[in-house]
């Protein structure tokens, strides 16, 4: 019986469901319990973010949920860690390169997954808006390939100037 158990493992790891690379994992929350805000200021402003497990701020595993918004990009970057990503709902495209390419891109289906491997340049976009799980290792970090593309760098706004005050 041992014996039987033995060779009927390797065939249970080789099954179709194992080798798929984008079997998406169930979902780790509802909807309903989530807590949303707008995402860390590493991206681009209009998405938000919820926090499904852990701490994204602090080392270790997390798993956040993001919206993001009709035609959102977020340009060309990496993270020291490998990204895992799931598209829940909407529409959402990718691609891995340091400029972003929409003719290039791949397009991933609601339930499908994309591993983003740690320092690898990618980037991604919407048309119609999309929401997505993001897990991956903390703290989290992103580094745009262009600096000029980080919003965390972006010249704030001028104030509008008074005009000058007329002398007597």
């Amino acid at each position: 019986m041992k014996r039987l158990m033995f060779l009927a493992l390797p065939l249970l790891l080789a099954s179709p469901a194992a080798l798929s690379k984008h079997a998406a994992p169930k979902p780790a929350a509802a909807p309903a319990e989530l807590k949303w805000m707008d995402a860390p200021p590493g991206l681009p402003a209009g998405a938000q973010m919820a926090v499904v497990s852990g701490d994204p701020s602090k080392a270790g595993k997390f798993t956040v949920r993001l919206r993001m918004p009709i035609n959102y990009a977020v340009r060309p970057h990496w993270h020291p860690t490998d990204e895992h990503v799931t598209l829940i709902s909407g529409k959402l495209a990718y691609g891995m390169s340091d400029q972003l390419n929409r003719a290039a891109a791949t397009a991933l289906d609601a339930g499908q997954s994309v591993t983003m491997k740690a320092k690898m340049n990618h980037w991604v976009f919407t048309g119609d808006g999309a929401e997505l799980e993001i897990s991956a290792m903390g703290p989290f970090k992103i580094t745009y390939v262009n600096p000029a593309d980080d919003p965390r760098t972006a010249a704030p706004a001028k104030p509008a100037e008074k005009p000058a005050a007329k002398s007597k």
